[in-house]
């Protein structure tokens, strides 16, 4: 009798769409920058920037351009993914959209989310048939990877055998200008084709852990208004400080609830490909994470980091980062056929999740 062959999720293809508008930190050098009380920040704004980028390591960040919106980002890195892929579009089960704030008009402030955008997506590519599932998933930050592990459920229970999973936000169209956190922000989409393959071995989607919080952390990111009291409409806030504390105290714990899960350590992972939120706090957490396993020196190499040149697109950072990885666009990172990888991220919830993928 042979071994029985399992059912496992595995990435065929992968697309991105980096906007092509670069936004210096120098951008900013103008901006009237305010407190929640709506009093006005006297710090030179060239010293805040400077801090700002000792922080978060951000130097330009990517938007859209006005006439481009979520769903067409999205769209255009689900063609590149479905091309790298090599299957029929109209052969996909589900197309699953991650996302935050929907498409959003410049200067309208408010998301626009029905139709869903997995079903303009869907529009958008000229998919035919009604069996191509679309619908959305708003998970914070974390969305692609927990749209991933609902992929990989539908794969799992034999339900499906190809799913588009895309990440796509323009967050930066609902940033307070007045707001410094404003800086952070980013747009940009990406996308994979995820496929059922049987094998002896474990490979693709491997086990995962989620965790939610609300109480005291429900508000940590959410909708509100601009420090500029004499601004109308919606702007995405954020505290900055407890969101980095809050994931300081729990991603490492996730991900080592991962590891266990998996029956691994430390020592098998070769990537994390971590939510590119702040550099600082990626840098934290991965120190954390390697003292949990009694390690001082934090291997930096294992965590490749994209915030620099293309800021905090949200729910598209980490396919994002996967996608150049495996396209050999990332400098000094690669990853090879064996390879252990987690994906782990956190947001607004406040949710963490982290999965680990074997390299087919």
């Amino acid at each position: 009798m042979g071994s029985q062959k399992s059912i496992y999720a595995v990435i065929k293809g992968s697309g991105s769409y980096i906007p092509p508008v670069v936004v210096k930190n120098s951008a900013f050098e103008n901006s009237v920058f305010m407190n929640e009380d709506g009093s006005v920040i006297t710090t030179p704004r060239e010293e805040i920037i400077k801090k700002f980028e000792e922080i978060t390591d951000i130097v330009e960040r990517r938007l859209a351009p006005d006439n481009i919106f979520t769903s067409d980002m999205a769209a255009i890195a689900a063609k590149e993914a479905i091309a790298d892929a090599g299957i029929d579009k109209e052969e996909l089960d589900y197309i699953i959209v991650a996302h935050n704030l929907g498409d959003l008009h410049k200067g309208a402030l408010v998301p626009d989310i029905m139709p869903a955008l997995a079903s303009r997506v869907k529009n958008i590519l000229d998919i035919k048939s009604p069996n191509v599932v679309a619908y959305d998933i708003i998970f914070g930050c974390p969305g692609w990877t927990q749209a991933m592990i609902q992929a990989n459920y539908y794969i799992k229970s034999g339900d499906a055998k190809k799913i588009l999973v895309i990440g796509a936000d323009s967050v930066s169209r609902m940033a307070d200008p007045h707001d410094r956190d404003v800086m952070i922000f980013a747009d940009g989409a990406s996308a994979t084709v995820v496929e059922g393959v049987e094998s002896d071995e474990p490979v693709g989607m491997l086990k995962h852990s989620v965790r939610s919080d609300v109480g005291e952390y429900l508000n940590l990111l959410r909708i509100g208004r601009s420090y500029n009291p004499e601004i109308e409409g919606c702007y995405l806030k954020m505290l900055g400080r407890r969101v980095y504390n809050y994931a300081l105290t729990y991603v490492p714990l996730l991900a080592q609830e991962c590891l266990n899960k998996n029956g691994m350590s430390l020592k098998d992972v070769d990537k994390i490909l971590i939510h590119q939120a702040n550099a600082k706090m990626d840098e934290a957490i991965l120190k954390s994470i390697f003292r949990l396993y009694g390690i001082t020196e934090a291997d930096m190499n294992i965590m490749p980091m994209t915030i620099r040149n293309l800021g905090n697109s949200s729910v598209a950072t980490i396919p994002t980062m996967y996608d150049l990885i495996v396209k050999g666009k990332l400098k000094g990172h690669e990853l090879r056929s064996g390879d252990n990888v987690m994906m782990t991220s956190v947001g607004a919830g406040m949710n963490i999740n982290a999965f680990m993928y074997k390299m087919p």
